[in-house]
């Protein structure tokens, strides 16, 4: 999900489906940063779906019903046998698009279809909704709301639990760090002491002096390497307390 606007992709041939759809979403779209951006597809087009450039889809499945009756109404003209015969398979054909693209979506129904028994249904990430005259733009709008928080909030936890994962990783170096900084600091204490007897020695070649040397002041860096982690964990030791004596006064304000 983008960070700050939401796609909702509309896959509808009829001009009026995406205007009601704009028309009921909840809240002043003009007063809410992270309302959503609608984009209008033909569902027609519905399999080249790519669920990475949208976060919910609301899909108008009563279009090729809504053809058929055009047909009946109109005495001028034969009712074409493959618009009844095809519907359903089309419709499958436009869910199956839906599912397979695997963000959540919802398909809205003729309110005359026949197995429109129930007003919704769910199926995983797939909401079927009827399309119930004057209220069925409000409650696809109120649904994909919820959808879109829903959704929202997954994508925090998901970003909280990598962020912990990390963390976790960092401290768990950390301690191990800390843990053998007593070790390092006496073989360095050591490495020391025996860079400086040897550098003492007399009638050391120029090379020997200059390697003893480097080994003294290698020791050197590395000690205050180790010192400054000491430093370290008092510090993280002096904020962890801190933090607790605020959660305290924090949960003592709110009882």
């Amino acid at each position: 999900m983008t960070a700050n606007r939401p796609i909702v992709l509309i896959l509808t041939s009829d001009p009026a489906f995406s205007r009601e759809i704009n028309a009921h979403w909840p809240g002043d779209r003009a007063l809410r940063s992270n309302a959503p951006e609608f984009i209008v597809l033909d569902e027609r087009f519905s399999r080249d779906l790519k669920g990475n450039n949208y976060d919910l889809a609301i899909a108008d499945a009563s279009y090729y019903e809504k053809r058929k009756h055009q047909y009946k109404n109109d005495k001028s003209k034969n009712i074409d046998p493959e618009i009844d015969t095809n519907k359903s398979a089309q419709i499958e054909s436009l869910k199956q698009a839906l599912v397979a693209a695997g963000k959540p979506a919802i398909m809205i129904y003729s309110n005359s279809a026949p197995d429109s028994s129930d007003f919704y249904k769910l199926d995983g990430d797939l909401c079927e909704l009827r399309g119930e005259p004057e209220i069925w733009p409000a409650m696809a709008g109120l649904i994909g709301c919820e959808i879109l928080r829903r959704c929202q909030a997954e994508s925090r936890a998901r970003e909280a639990e990598q962020t912990r994962a990390v963390t976790e990783a960092t401290a768990t170096l950390g301690r191990y760090m800390i843990e053998m900084r007593i070790n390092v600091n006496n073989a360095l204490t050591t490495v020391l002491g025996n860079a400086e007897l040897l550098a003492l020695e007399p009638g050391l070649p120029a090379t020997v002096q200059a390697q003893a040397d480097a080994i003294r002041n290698m020791a050197l860096r590395l000690h205050e390497v180790f010192r400054r982690f000491s430093s370290i964990e008092k510090e993280l030791a002096v904020a962890a307390r801190e933090a607790g004596k605020k959660a305290i006064h924090a949960t003592a304000g709110r009882s």
